[in-house]
């Protein structure tokens, strides 16, 4: 740091404690992003604290790492929309305008699901169900409002999210009970009428499931054989140490490019705790009873568990490479474990170790066990 002379002395002391606690970007081009710069962007979930000003951590291991950011809640409707007539910006312009400063993109989370969403939505005044064009028009108006705020400057929208049920049906959500399955289409024009140059999505969880990507598959087929614009199906990522294999996602990813659209992997996390054999299943309203034994790291992830999560991440990382052009983003599910959901789903207050950095924002093994793979193949490409 450069100590200015006519600066008191106690607020140069100061600037040169903020710049120690707040490092400047590494000028190494060993990050994330850069690593995987060639193949396809790589991103993260955010909530506000992310990017505070308070916490330039934070905010500089985004810059540094990631080329995309997903609002975590930020542009759920019931944070940007709690009641009618009435939005709220504040957040997702902040994170919107974090973005922009500093070159990274941003994917919009989310415009039309069953779940976070207030149930004025689907009620007239007097608390009575809407019919179907009314229901329509409050969805048009939404998606208007929320998509038209940020044009240009928003790069892709999760136009649907989470709409089908494991069999590969579609989910009995008022969204389906009041305005029938063409929700989903009108949904998506509505979200192209906003932004004609937005990339528009359909994200799931479990998709790896046969079943469940028949039916995400079918969206696609309906929505392409309309000439109605979809870009991509996120596949959700919610991983454990134990499922989905590497192959099974693979299969997932192939089906999903050869249905001619892309694959996005949008909320990659892995799961280390007991008690995950059912890998993958994030509906929301899913609550499991606490038990001590499901929560036996505490304190920190022992050794062998950190290599186990850093092998798990090369694997699939690896797969994602060999398969770069069939994928366009990779988005992990929060920037570092203590933000991470899954220290509150299924089962509450838990202490879980899912992701590349550890609580105190320090690189895990795991997180170098990604950025390696990426350079390994950066390194054979430009050979």
């Amino acid at each position: 740091m450069i100590k200015i002379p006519f600066l008191p002395h106690k607020l140069t002391t100061l600037l040169a404690l903020i710049s120690t606690m707040c490092p400047q970007l590494n000028a190494s081009n060993e990050s994330l992003k850069n690593a995987y710069e060639p193949f396809f962007l790589i991103g993260t979930s955010v909530n506000p604290e992310n990017y505070k000003d308070s916490d330039c951590q934070s905010a500089n291991l985004i810059k540094q790492n990631f080329s995309v950011i997903t609002p975590e809640n930020a542009m759920k409707w019931e944070h940007i929309h709690p009641k009618p007539g009435q939005y709220d910006f504040e957040e997702p312009d902040r994170l919107v305008d974090f973005a922009t400063r500093n070159g990274i993109k941003v994917v919009g989370h989310t415009l039309v699901w069953h779940s976070q969403t207030p149930e004025w939505v689907f009620e007239d005044k007097n608390g009575n169900p809407l019919n179907r064009e009314e229901l329509l028009n409050r969805m048009r108006d939404h998606i208007m409002t929320v998509v038209g705020r940020y044009k240009g400057k928003v790069m892709g929208w999760d136009v649907v999210n989470e709409a089908l049920e494991e069999d590969g049906s579609l989910r009995e959500s008022p969204w389906l009970k009041i305005i029938g399955e063409d929700y989903i289409e009108k949904a998506f024009e509505y979200a192209h009428e906003a932004d004609p140059n937005a990339e528009l999505y359909y994200n799931d969880y479990r998709v790896e499931v046969p079943s469940k990507c028949g039916g995400a598959l079918r969206i696609v087929k309906k929505l392409k054989a309309k000439g109605i614009r979809i870009d991509a199906v996120g596949v959700q990522g919610h991983s454990s140490l134990t499922g989905p294999s590497v192959k099974e996602q693979e299969d997932t990813i192939r089906a999903i490019y050869k249905a001619g659209v892309q694959a996005m992997i949008t909320e990659m996390d892995i799961d280390v705790l007991p008690g995950s054999e059912g890998w993958g299943d994030a509906d929301v309203q899913r609550r499991e009873a606490q038990n001590p034994e499901l929560n036996p790291y505490t304190e920190n992830l022992p050794e062998e568990k950190q290599q186990e999560l850093a092998q798990r991440y090369r694997d699939f990382f690896h797969m994602y490479l060999k398969n770069s052009e069939k994928i366009t983003r990779v988005t992990l599910w929060g920037l570092n474990d203590k933000d991470s959901w899954l220290n509150f789903f299924p089962i509450p207050f838990r202490t879980n170790h899912p992701l590349l950095f550890d609580r105190n924002n320090h690189p895990k093994p795991a997180y170098f066990s990604v950025l390696q793979e990426g350079l390994l193949w950066k390194e054979k490409t430009e050979d």
